[in-house]
């Protein structure tokens, strides 16, 4: 089946009508960005913001295309799936120092949004939601994790009764509210960002301009179909779209498929049983189902297939059995829309930077394994420290190994099952099951 790749929530209520030329010239750039959506967007106005202007992106079809047009709009805390997968890589100090970056995501994108006066739709509020015993008691963990990093946000476990409070929902045992994550708009926020750094910082911004030929050395050289950029630096900010351009790159990630749906507007009666505080949620299961509200009233649910990787054949039905599993009065309510697409994934669920092997000067996003909102305004920000220079946080991020994943381009749906096999043992074994 074809996943429609253009009719999301986002595309149906984005505020900005921002459009950019293809490139038809040969230009020269300090840095040169392949990729518009969030990594690419982020990186160049992290760069501007600190002086480096003379930045070209590059995009294949329109911003917000890939991963940023269609997730959840969920802000959510921290940046991996699960920091005790990479503690054999940077130990207990380096996770601690990871830890310590988990309120950094939605600090940024607030005061961005602050500073730029983004239409995003920002709304505070989360809700981590725990099924049974050993998952309420991984909540009761997470509250001491986030309360010891001395967050100004209302951090409170609830359970029994009290979820209702946060939740109109009885499958839930527990929950975790963290009002210093929330939900956005996602789409809104890209086309926001990138408007403030074309418009008032002159980054230059190229739409319909797939990258086709990238010729490495002290200068770059990246060719498209009707130009050339040439630049000291290169970033590579493509995620799930780097279809086999960059080998090294391609060769440690594998893309995984998530679906949403978004239903009809709801009355402000029933939207206040779903969410007394209008706010976004997921649950802590290995594969979560995440859903929000959004500011027009209504409910955008998504998931992805908890074991057998496959496409549904009808993405509404297979959304809709989702939501009425936690919301069984919505029963009646139709479902407007639905969509999916793929997201880059690691082994270790951890996103990778860095530069290529041997090239100091061609540098690297990838990876955030479906957690991409939010992480990728801390990652964006570490990396952009490595361009201009290097930090403590770029050189421990990016020290973390990027593993090969072997026979991924024919065997992508069985290696893709495998892992969620092994990744939902695993989460019983560690209170996520």
């Amino acid at each position: 089946m074809h996943v429609d790749e253009t009719a999301t929530y986002y595309t149906a209520t984005k505020k900005y009508e921002l459009s950019f030329p293809s490139l038809e010239d040969d230009v020269q750039a300090e840095v040169v960005i392949i990729g518009g959506g969030f990594s690419g967007i982020h990186t160049a106005l992290e760069l501007a913001e600190q002086g480096v202007t003379d930045v070209v992106v590059l995009e294949a079809r329109y911003l917000g295309y890939g991963g940023t047009g269609r997730n959840g709009g969920q802000v959510m805390a921290g940046i991996g799936h699960d920091l005790d997968a990479i503690r054999s890589d940077v130990g207990d100090d380096g996770v601690k120092a990871i830890l310590a970056l988990s309120d950094l995501g939605p600090q940024i994108m607030r005061e961005r949004i602050a500073k730029y006066n983004i239409d995003a739709d920002f709304r505070s509020g989360y809700g981590y939601m725990a099924y049974n015993a050993r998952q309420a008691k991984t909540l009761r963990g997470w509250e001491n994790d986030f309360k010891s990093l001395g967050s100004p946000y209302e951090i409170q476990y609830v359970e029994g009764s009290d979820v209702r409070k946060i939740i109109g929902s009885d499958v839930y045992q527990a929950g975790l509210l963290h009002m210093g994550g929330g939900h956005v708009h996602s789409l809104n926020l890209l086309l926001g960002e990138a408007k403030a750094v074309s418009e008032i910082y002159g980054a230059r911004i190229f739409e319909n301009s797939p990258a086709l030929e990238i010729t490495y050395g002290e200068r770059i050289r990246v060719r498209t179909a009707k130009g050339t950029v040439t630049a000291k630096k290169l970033v590579w900010a493509c995620d799930g779209f780097n279809n086999g351009i960059e080998p090294e790159l391609h060769r440690s990630t594998i893309n995984v498929y998530a679906y949403n749906s978004m239903t009809e507007p709801l009355s402000a009666e029933v939207i206040r049983q779903i969410s007394p505080i209008h706010g976004a949620y997921s649950d802590i299961r290995p594969v979560i189902n995440y859903y929000r509200v959004t500011n027009e009233n209504r409910l955008l649910f998504g998931s992805s297939t908890a074991l057998v990787e496959h496409i549904p054949s009808n993405l509404k039905e297979w959304n809709r059995k989702l939501m009425l599993e936690v919301f069984p009065y919505l029963k009646d309510v139709q479902i407007d829309l639905a969509w999916g697409g793929p997201m880059a994934s690691t082994r270790n669920l951890f996103p990778q930077i860095g530069t290529l092997r041997d090239r100091p000067n061609v540098f690297f996003v990838q990876g955030y394994s479906g957690f991409g909102v939010t992480p990728s305004q801390i990652i964006c920000k570490i990396l952009s420290e490595g361009i201009l220079g290097g930090s403590e946080r770029y050189r421990l991020v990016s020290s973390i190994p990027r593993a090969s994943i072997q026979g991924k381009d024919k065997y992508r749906a069985v290696l893709v099952t495998l892992g969620k096999v092994m990744h939902q043992t695993s989460g019983y074994w560690h209170g996520r099951r």
